[in-house]
């Protein structure tokens, strides 16, 4: 059995039901808003973050409708703030395929993307509990407030990992600590039990972010972009903030300054991340994610179930050892 298939057996029946709930909720009678949103469901992936509120629910109760309605609540989130994104970034790509506003447009994505939203806010309210409500709309402030973070560090002259994990702790983590937390709060566990949820969600979308710029690192097909691609955007990460206040260069401070600018070339940006390379940023990284992981499993409480333990270590094994 496959790490995917231990994340997914112990709700491997609720999962079923909740992919149809998916589908169903983004319809629509008109036939060009109805054909995005047909557009999107085909290219949503593995469902991971649903998945994370329901293991988390069934550690702590029984998953009923609240949970099903609050795990769609903060998936369409999700999916409205990809939608944005790749407007914001004028990404013509996502994990391998064209980007919604690549095959339409800029205007109708953001209004397809405020439609998911609203859905959003529907499903979240049909749960019944305004502390699930609370806990989502706390969650699209915190996403729309690491991108704001973001774009403002583009003029930062410093190389801040206290920047950065400021950046995607709201950007990413917030994410997963909410889906972890939504579980929790949904089946009405112990108030230490929803923190330590929070928290576990918190450092795998910490470790999961870190992945993820570790992939930029490297020219990848199947990931959809190819090396240096967040540069080309003005982002710094974690492999190249631990290079730069390692080696205090000024004349690699001079380039990175320009990456941030947007003033770098292309051959400038691959000369960069060679360096990098080379001065273990990558090794950095690596490590670091492991050490969330670590922490991630260590809040786990030791009553839950084994087939949900053995689930939420694979489920962040997967995080980190993901090809793409």
């Amino acid at each position: 059995m496959d790490k995917v298939d231990i994340i997914k057996q112990p709700v491997k029946h609720e999962l079923e039901a909740f992919r149809e709930l998916f589908v169903t909720s983004l319809k629509s009678e008109n036939p060009l808003l109805d054909n995005i949103l047909a557009y999107i469901k085909n290219r949503s992936g593995k469902m991971m973050r649903p998945i994370l509120v329901m293991l988390i629910a069934k550690a702590y109760g029984v998953i009923d409708d609240s949970v099903r309605h609050v795990a769609l609540s903060l998936e369409l989130l999700h999916t409205a703030s990809l939608v944005h994104d790749d407007v914001v970034d004028e990404s013509d790509e996502r994990r391998g395929q064209q980007s919604v506003n690549a095959v339409y447009n800029n205007k109708l994505s953001v209004l397809v993307g405020d439609y998911i939203l609203a859905t959003c806010l529907k499903h979240a309210a049909i749960t019944g509990n305004v502390r699930l409500v609370e806990l989502v709309s706390k969650l699209g402030q915190e996403l729309a407030l690491g991108e704001v973070i973001q774009l403002s560090n583009l003029s930062n002259k410093d190389f801040s990992e206290e920047d950065y994990f400021n950046v995607i702790r709201r950007k990413t983590a917030a994410l997963f600590a909410a889906a972890a937390e939504s579980g929790a709060v949904a089946v009405g566990a112990k108030d230490d039990d929803v923190k330590n949820a929070a928290l576990f969600g918190e450092m795998l979308g910490i470790a999961f972010q870190i992945k993820d710029d570790i992939f930029d690192y490297y020219d990848n097909n199947d990931i959809g972009k190819p090396t240096g691609n967040d540069m080309m955007e003005g982002k710094l990460t974690l492999p190249a903030i631990y290079v730069l206040n390692k080696l205090n260069d000024e004349s690699l401070n001079e380039v990175a300054l320009r990456i941030r600018s947007m003033e770098a070339t292309k051959d400038e940006i691959l000369s960069f991340v060679k360096r990098v390379k080379d001065e273990g940023g990558i090794e950095y990284a690596d490590r670091v994610m492991h050490e969330y992981r670590d922490k991630a499993l260590d809040v786990l409480p030791g009553y839950i179930r084994q087939d949900i333990r053995d689930a939420l270590t694979a489920y962040i094994d997967y995080v980190i050892d993901r090809k793409k």
